[in-house]
């Protein structure tokens, strides 16, 4: 794909025609979870992370090594257990023949990283995950690493109510873009995963995207101009969120402990970027904040006892602001 775009709506234009060719392929290996497969697309378009959460067997693994291989980028998948280290992700540093340290580089360093499981190890190790994903580097012993550009990581998640999980803190779930929920299929679409998938039949995927290409693209979404009512919108919604303030409504008091801070408007705003962007729309509306709200929200407002004993859902009090 060319990048020598004549100007920003043809770059939009292109970037609509990329995620089309993308869909496809994707759509060749993974069938239904056309919302999750866009929500992915969209952070990646947005340079921010995801957590996706479901059940086992839903196909994660396989949704995030598929987006990997038509991205043409490098992936490297880590499996979470409870006696995972710190540095069994960033790397140490060896002592080489020489007598000397050098620093041998963990599975962090690749362009798509899936944390497999994250909430099944301690929160030391999911620690270091996470500082890596806010600052896009490691440090080992005083030493500065940058992780390589694009740098992205999905992590998966078992519902927190499974055995033998550490749930990750509020604080750290804020540096996930979006909380996607996976459901199971329908059983027209189980019945067509079976048929596909208890068969010798292999499926060639193209590459559409570069790193340079995505990059590129994620410079774009920054660059697209947004509406001051559309801005405004995304940053009274969150603070909507927030108990005991001016804005909060009654069912915000109600229910929630704590509501989504600052960067859950500037992911409303990114987010809403790339959800028009990928449509073609050179900028957003209302209705792009309104696409990718519960994604950006549901892991940023916490829930009080009240709400737990009467049954209210995260996505409930976030469809009452909507």
């Amino acid at each position: 794909m060319s990048l020598n775009y004549n100007n920003d709506q043809e770059a939009v234009d292109g970037l609509a025609n990329a995620y089309g060719k993308l869909r496809t392929e994707i759509g060749k290996v993974i069938i239904g979870q056309d919302d999750v497969v866009k929500t992915v697309l969209t952070s990646l378009f947005s340079n921010g992370h995801s957590l996706l959460v479901g059940v086992p067997g839903l196909a994660k693994t396989l949704l995030i090594s598929t987006i990997a291989e038509v991205l043409d980028l490098e992936f490297k998948r880590i499996q979470f257990t409870p006696d995972l280290m710190p540095s069994d992700i960033t790397g140490a540093e060896i002592l080489d023949g020489n007598r000397s340290f050098v620093f041998n580089k963990g599975p962090l360093f690749s362009n798509i990283v899936l944390a497999d499981e994250i909430n099944r190890t301690p929160p030391k190790t999911q620690a270091a995950l996470l500082e890596a994903m806010q600052e896009k580097s490691v440090t080992i012993s005083g030493h500065r690493h940058m992780l390589p550009k694009p740098f992205f990581v999905l992590a998966t998640q078992n519902p927190i109510e499974q055995e033998g999980t550490y749930p990750l803190p509020e604080a750290q779930l804020d540096r996930f873009m979006f909380n996607i929920p996976l459901d199971y299929p329908s059983y027209q679409e189980e019945i067509q995963v079976v048929k596909e998938t208890t068969t010798d039949k292999k499926v060639e995927l193209a590459n559409i995207l570069t790193g340079e290409e995505i990059l590129y693209f994620q410079q774009l979404i920054r660059k697209i101009p947004i509406a001051d009512n559309v801005l405004e919108y995304a940053v009274t919604l969150a603070t909507k969120t927030r108990p005991n303030t001016d804005m909060a409504t009654d069912e915000v008091n109600n229910y929630i402990s704590w509501g989504a801070g600052p960067r859950a408007s500037q992911y409303l705003v990114l987010g809403a970027k790339a959800n028009a962007a990928i449509q073609g729309k050179y900028s957003p509306d209302i209705e792009d904040v309104k696409a990718i709200a519960n994604y950006v929200l549901r892991h940023r407002i916490v829930r009080n006892y009240k709400a737990e004993a009467e049954g209210v859902t995260e996505e409930q009090v976030i469809q009452g602001l909507l």
